[in-house]
């Protein structure tokens, strides 16, 4: 059986053996798109497969009716951590994070941020609970724009969190269900 040679990080050739410590292997040659992959080999199944990415945002808000310091005026960096589904495409991604950044840039952030939330909100309570369904809304029209038809996008889930560690949470069958 014939070793393969390698370089390490310091240009030192090596067997394919473990580098030594403090020295990283670096492959012998990088994957070239024609050559040693072909396009159809891209997508390597077709199932569902779910993303996540995570935001925030600054925000102030105050609750009526409540009993408790959230009556008065205060703020929060929240944080939303949204989960989106679908089908791989040709190329093997279910959806570009830049897509997602952009859908939430403009759903999401350039309405709430740094904004007092009573006011650019349509009337409601501005209590997590309620701005979850909102976000929800938004994010699921705006979706509607992204990726093919064939690769089913949709939301699975939403939280939004008001401080590190209190959040609400909203799940896609509890927004079909009514």
């Amino acid at each position: 059986m014939s070793e393969k040679h390698l370089s390490d990080v310091n240009g030192t050739e090596t067997t394919g053996e473990s580098p030594a410590p403090g020295t990283y292997r670096f492959p012998p040659k990088l994957q070239v798109f024609g050559r040693d992959i072909q396009k159809e080999q891209l997508k390597y199944h077709h199932r569902r497969v779910a993303v996540e990415k995570s935001f925030t945002f600054d925000a102030a808000h105050h609750l009526h009716l409540y009993d408790g310091k959230c009556k008065s005026l205060h703020g929060h960096t929240y944080r939303l951590v949204l989960q989106v589904s679908g089908y791989v495409n040709e190329i093997g991604i279910v959806v570009d994070f830049k897509d997602l950044k952009q859908l939430v840039k403009e759903r999401i952030m350039k309405p709430l941020d740094h904004q007092y939330l009573n006011e650019v909100l349509p009337p409601m309570n501005t209590s997590a609970e309620n701005m979850i369904v909102w976000m929800w809304e938004q994010l699921e029209e705006g979706l509607a724009n992204i990726g093919k038809p064939e690769q089913e996008l949709r939301l699975e889930w939403l939280r939004l969190y008001e401080t590190p560690t209190s959040s609400a949470f909203l799940k896609r069958e509890w927004m079909v269900e009514s």
